[in-house]
């Protein structure tokens, strides 16, 4: 860990650093990344205008807690790291100015999910993973990148929603917590997987039954408002990482 960085910050900034850093690392294991071109980020803890997001440039097996760029909701860097991606700035302000209670939020280019975001209310109930997320999808039109404008919009859109396609473009989910924004995205991004190969059998797919969407509403609904969602898998996946060798938490 750095010996400059450690003084300046308190202990639940750097446990936030390690986390994220670890949530990339744990993105590079699913195999979601794009080169460098997607992000996810978190809210300082106790300092609610702050957020972490990864310095631009890096691969996301390099990532570690030091090397993440702290931000304020303005555009502004917080100390000397400070080479962002504008349109990854423009994501994550936007839904942290919009959502009070969202602590993280991820955001990916994957073939499943890129090619969902072409069609609009393009999943459908289908299958036990779209019913994990599917009262909480929510379809957001494609807009210019790193502008105030989709900022604002972005928003608009996420105050409906958790679980987001960003029409055009990718998927992206946020969070109370680093694993419940990562189990939101794995169900999303599971479900599109399957919505992908059911287009192409060439039948129409069976529909599971309105009372059995309803019931399962209901209960993920439940199941997402507690900050153990999602907790278990990610303790899992860092697992994973973590054998891999690669010290991150520095």
């Amino acid at each position: 860990m750095s010996a400059v960085l450690k003084p300046s910050m308190t202990d639940a900034e750097w446990q936030a650093r390690c986390d994220l850093a670890a949530l990339y690392h744990v993105t590079q294991h699913l195999g979601w990344t794009d080169l460098i071109n997607t992000h996810m980020s978190v809210r300082v803890p106790g300092e609610p205008e702050h957020f972490l997001i990864n310095l631009y440039g890096e691969m996301f097996d390099e990532i570690t807690a030091s090397s993440l760029v702290k931000m304020d909701l303005e555009g502004n860097v917080i100390g000397d790291q400070g080479k962002f991606n504008a349109a990854g700035f423009t994501i994550h302000s936007g839904i942290y100015k919009a959502r009070p209670d969202a602590n993280c939020v991820m955001h990916t280019h994957t073939r499943a999910g890129a090619g969902l975001s072409t069609i609009r209310n393009g999943l459908r109930p289908i299958s036990q993973d779209a019913l994990h997320v599917l009262d909480d999808v929510i379809y957001h039109d494609y807009g210019v990148p790193a502008s105030k404008e989709e900022c604002e919009e972005l928003g608009r859109s996420c105050a409906t929603g958790s679980c987001v396609v960003l029409l055009n473009h990718g998927l992206l989910t946020l969070g109370h917590t680093v694993h419940g924004a990562l189990m939101r995205l794995y169900m999303l991004e599971r479900a599109c997987e399957v919505e992908i190969i059911a287009r192409q059998l060439g039948e129409p797919p069976v529909m599971v039954q309105d009372y059995i969407i309803e019931r399962a509403a209901k209960r993920m609904k439940a199941m997402r408002l507690t900050d153990d969602y999602g907790r278990m898998e990610w303790d899992g996946l860092v697992r994973q990482v973590d054998r891999k060798g690669f010290n991150y938490r520095r």
